[in-house]
């Protein structure tokens, strides 16, 4: 039997099933959605596995699709604990990622996906309507008159629909970010094409309608908020314990999966190093206060790496995928609220200079209530920027989850001190200075170069006001370099030195050198004395943190240097190795 291919980018149960995909059960969770409620929202962020769950839905629900049970979930869970419910549904599903979301077209955009869906349904279950019922739907003047007509029909004639939305925020929250909050709300308010769908949606599920289940998932709770005055359609079960590994993989899962190919794909690397190389970069997602011993994997990153991984046995150079990348740019608006250096991106300045913070993450909120800080840091979790890693006094600590989201939010944080007109560094300069300190161990002049910026551009010496500003700043532009992976202090949870340069040994074996790195900061009248306590100060926390397990378990061949950093105000006073 040949190897089982590697699901990327497929999002058709059917094909996956049948074509000899890998498959990752998830039909277990059938069951439990229909437990939890009718009308079932469920929030994830893009790219994580939500389109391939429903369209399992689809196949499991749809009336047409009852004879293909036994061959699609046989040998899968459900297979062996089918619902009362399996086979007796009418499908009615879109998908607004397909709708344009450019002001000039989105209206005629949306009509006619509405169209080809309803037309969809008409030729898959037309014989359960009277005659005439095709044509009367395609005549039918609009999306809104459409759905009208096929709903009265249905509740007529007793047909339970089951209604499935996939990316129902998406082109609203392109909008958003494009255009405004004028445009949005005049889709989403008021008699806006977007809230009166929805109105339409509300009135049918209540009562004796036939939209009998409901499953509809985005990336935030926004656009719900706005077209429904609050989600009083459904139940949100994003955060629901039961849930939070509904979509994504957990560490049992992905271990499966890297098993089967060691053995059927001939790798050579053992699981356990597949693991520890994988973690960092797609691993940590967590939805649930009650769901800590459980972090889920993004499934997508998983394929990616994977896909990449098998045909040459060993890693690709680019770890992050292209395509996350392009949708984390999508995000970028979140820092652009105004063009000064606002409250948010403080926010995520913060965040990258102490690795988390506390939150009162909430379930519904107005997009003109977009800027508040508590609603911001939840968008920032509803869209996989941060995610639940504790509790503190009460309130969700929200973290960093991985290597592949900090280099995003270091690239936002980047780009709003250049929006700002705060602070800039060449790049590619700095880049080149940091391979020098990987190759050939030669330090110094990435930090005087970075100091030096400090000094010449006068905004950003305003803006300075202690040392998490400074470390802000390093752990922004060095994070996106490329040699060494940066681990903040946070990392360790031990209290040693600012930051870990860790070799990325896994890419760029021939790397000499690691770092360590600690940043203390005075104020501008400090004394010589003052400045030398400091010093000796980090010396210490320098030499704990090189005696590090992870620390010496990661060097590897490379020699490791101390270095201290002493910043009176924005001028460094202190750049050299720790003795």
């Amino acid at each position: 039997m040949a190897t089982k291919g590697i699901p990327y980018g497929v999002t058709d149960f059917r094909l996956i099933r049948e074509g000899g995909y890998y498959y990752v059960d998830k039909t277990r969770y059938i069951t439990l959605v229909e437990d939890a409620a009718r009308f079932f929202f469920l929030i994830r962020p893009r790219r994580f596995g939500k389109s391939l769950f429903i369209n399992m839905l689809t196949w499991y629900y749809d009336i047409n699709r009852k004879d293909r049970f036994e061959e699609l979930f046989g040998d899968l869970y459900i297979g062996q604990h089918p619902t009362e419910e399996q086979g007796k549904y009418l499908i009615l599903s879109f998908n607004f990622s397909a709708v344009n979301p450019d002001p000039d077209k989105l209206i005629e955009s949306f009509e006619w996906h509405c169209h080809l869906r309803f037309m969809e349904f008409v030729g898959a279950y037309a014989s359960y309507f009277d005659s005439g019922f095709a044509e009367e739907v395609k005549n039918a003047p609009s999306a809104t008159a459409k759905f009208s007509y096929i709903i009265s029909k249905a509740k007529e004639l007793e047909l339970p629909i089951y209604l499935v939305i996939d990316e129902y925020d998406n082109f609203s929250n392109v909008i958003l970010a494009n255009t405004g909050t004028a445009h949005y709300k005049s889709l989403t308010h008021g008699a806006g094409v977007f809230r009166f769908f929805f109105n339409l949606i509300k009135e049918e599920a209540t009562g004796d309608g036939p939209i009998k289940r409901m499953f509809i998932t985005g990336v935030s709770p926004v656009t719900m908020d706005d077209v429904t005055s609050g989600f009083n359609i459904g139940a949100n079960m994003s955060c629901d314990i039961r849930f939070n590994n509904i979509i994504g993989f957990n560490e049992r899962e992905v271990k499966q999966m890297l098993n089967y190919y060691k053995e059927e794909a001939d790798i050579s690397d053992p699981v356990d190093d597949l693991v520890k190389m994988i973690k960092p970069w797609y691993d940590n997602y967590c939805f649930s206060v009650d769901s800590l011993d459980e972090p889920i994997y993004n499934s997508d990153m998983i394929l990616y790496f994977l896909n990449n991984y098998l045909p040459h046995k060993k890693p690709y150079f680019n770890m992050i995928d292209n395509n996350i990348r392009t949708d984390y740019n999508k995000l970028r608006h979140l820092i652009r609220l105004d063009k000064t250096f606002g409250l948010n991106a403080s926010i995520i300045q913060d965040i990258i200079a102490n690795g988390s913070i506390v939150a009162e993450i909430k379930t519904a909120f107005p997009a003109e209530d977009l800027a508040k800080p508590d609603n911001f840091k939840s968008l920032l979790y509803y869209y996989g920027l941060l995610s639940i890693s504790g509790v503190k006094r009460g309130d969700t600590v929200l973290s960093i989850p991985n290597l592949t989201v900090r280099e995003q939010l270091y690239g936002y944080l980047i780009e709003a001190y250049r929006e700002a007109k705060l602070f800039e560094l060449d790049l590619s300069n700095l880049n080149n200075l940091v391979k020098d300190m990987a190759y050939d161990g030669v330090w110094e002049p990435a930090f005087r170069y970075f100091a030096s910026e400090l000094e010449r551009q006068s905004a950003i010496r305003e803006f300075i006001e202690g040392e998490a500003h400074i470390k802000g700043f390093l752990l922004a532009y060095l994070g996106l370099t490329r040699a060494f992976i940066i681990y903040p202090e946070h990392e360790s949870n031990k209290g040693y030195a600012d930051f870990y340069m860790m070799p990325d040994l896994i890419h760029q074996p021939e790397i000499a050198y690691s770092y360590i790195i600690e940043v203390k900061y005075a104020n501008r009248d400090a004394s010589s004395a003052e400045i030398e306590v400091l010093k000796s100060e980090a010396t210490k926390q320098l030499h704990r943190y090189a005696d590090d397990p992870k620390v010496q378990q990661t060097k590897g061949h490379t020699l490791l240097r101390l270095i201290t950093l002493v910043f009176r105000g924005w001028t460094l006073e202190v750049c050299e190795l720790a003795e």
